[in-house]
């Protein structure tokens, strides 16, 4: 669950570590393991790079692909409502309105109001949108096939104990 505000998420962090050195459940790691750890965390910091590239190629800002992917793959509906958009992307609710909102003047996606409760609000991709995401989808589909294989080793390597 996303905790909006940044020290009470920090807070949880810090305790989380406290209590897991306290249990001894930190083993020392490798050179090796530090390796594969920043290898890896290099891997994704390339494809997140590649991924901020295209959208931006595209006419989108990061963040705009990422809701235009969490809208389209949200499980079980075509429409999500803003505050699940917040919790896809891990923002703060009124970030997510204002990304709404300069995606709705963009015309990637439409705001509707539900029909039982009016006051709530989904939103869903335009056709515009759909486009645009289908073909940035496709794009990050070839970059992933191209990292992939490297990330997968990496990651495997790094789930051993």
């Amino acid at each position: 669950m996303y905790i909006p505000d940044p020290k009470i998420r920090i807070f949880a962090i810090e305790s989380l570590m406290r209590a897991r050195s306290r249990t001894g459940r930190f083993a020392r790691l490798s050179k090796a393991e530090f390796e594969m750890l920043a290898a890896f965390r290099y891997q994704l910091r390339q494809y997140a790079h590649f991924s901020d590239l295209a959208a931006l190629t595209a006419g989108l800002t990061p963040r705009q692909y990422l809701a235009l992917l969490a809208i389209k793959g949200f499980p079980g509906h075509d429409s999500i409502t803003i505050r699940e958009l917040a919790e896809q992307l891990q923002i703060a609710h009124h970030s997510a309105v204002g990304l709404v909102d300069r995606s709705v003047q963009q015309q990637l996606l439409v705001r509707e109001r539900a029909t039982e409760d009016r006051r709530q609000v989904f939103v869903r991709l335009t056709e515009y949108g759909e486009n645009i995401l289908e073909k940035l989808v496709e794009t990050h589909r070839r970059e992933l096939r191209r990292l992939g294989p490297r990330m997968g080793i990496l990651l495997e390597s790094l789930m051993i104990d």
